[in-house]
């Protein structure tokens, strides 16, 4: 019942964050506990024969692991210049000010008094991206190129590159909440790169990748595990007026 409980938590926390963006879904594997040897398979029954299959029991189940789903979650546009998005493999970087780095697929960036390229929290985007006071206008190209229009100028200026960031096992970052991630041993090293080049993913301005949650399938896994629970549950009651049986039969 408990494995079921936090199986119903994880589906709870993937339908909360269906409109999270770059939010990525987690999913839960179970493996059996140890299992009691009353008799191993081949332990001899006779002069000549032998147990087939042995005698053993199952202790219950326990959750082994969780695996975040990276799979590319659908472009949204957007009327903001600022918002941006990875299509394909690649996360951007953030610079946490202490020399660490997180890693997102949130790409809904700002500007700060400074004119540099923040998220919503104030870290700044790693390489740094200034934007002049004056620009009139802001292109970031799919190669992560940035680009302003600056008064007086006929052509527009590159004022930065956008990389980003790819993991040999993206599942293998930690989740540090506010859709940032954390490099792991697991993960592997980061690479940073060119969007668009060796296999990274291009850049879209004025767009947001939605998060990857299927609401249908999680409403269906919602479902199944709660009959599941029922199920233990009741197995529970059952034992408990088995015992009581012997109980009234010891009376």
């Amino acid at each position: 019942m408990k494995a079921q409980q936090q199986l119903v938590d994880t589906i709870a926390n993937n339908i909360a964050n269906t409109n999270t963006t770059g939010f990525k879904k987690n999913l839960l594997n179970f493996r059996s506990m140890l299992y009691k040897t009353v008799r191993a398979p081949g332990t001899p029954t006779a002069a000549q024969q032998i147990s087939p299959t042995g005698l053993q029991y199952g202790s219950g189940v326990e959750i082994s692991s969780s695996l975040k789903v990276t799979a590319q979650g659908e472009l949204e546009p957007t009327q903001n210049p600022l918002d941006l998005a990875i299509q394909g493999e690649g996360y951007f970087k953030i610079a946490r000010g202490d020399g660490s780095f997180l890693y997102t697929r949130d790409g809904s960036f700002r500007r700060d008094g400074q004119g540099d390229l923040v998220t919503v929290d104030g870290f700044r985007v790693d390489p740094s991206i200034t934007i002049p006071q004056d620009a009139l206008d802001v292109t970031v190209a799919q190669d992560g190129s940035v680009f302003v229009s600056l008064p007086g100028q006929a052509q527009p200026s590159i004022i930065g590159q956008l990389l980003v960031s790819r993991f040999t096992n993206p599942a293998g970052l930690n989740a540090e909440g506010s859709n940032m991630y954390t490099e792991t041993v697991s993960s592997g090293p980061p690479t940073d790169q060119v969007p668009g080049q060796s296999g990274s993913g291009f850049v879209r301005q004025s767009f947001l990748e939605r998060s990857n949650v299927a609401a249908v399938d999680e409403l269906i896994a919602l479902i199944q595990a709660q009959r599941n629970y029922e199920v233990n549950s009741r197995t529970i009651r059952v034992s408990d007026e088995m015992m009581q049986e012997v109980g009234n039969l010891v009376r």
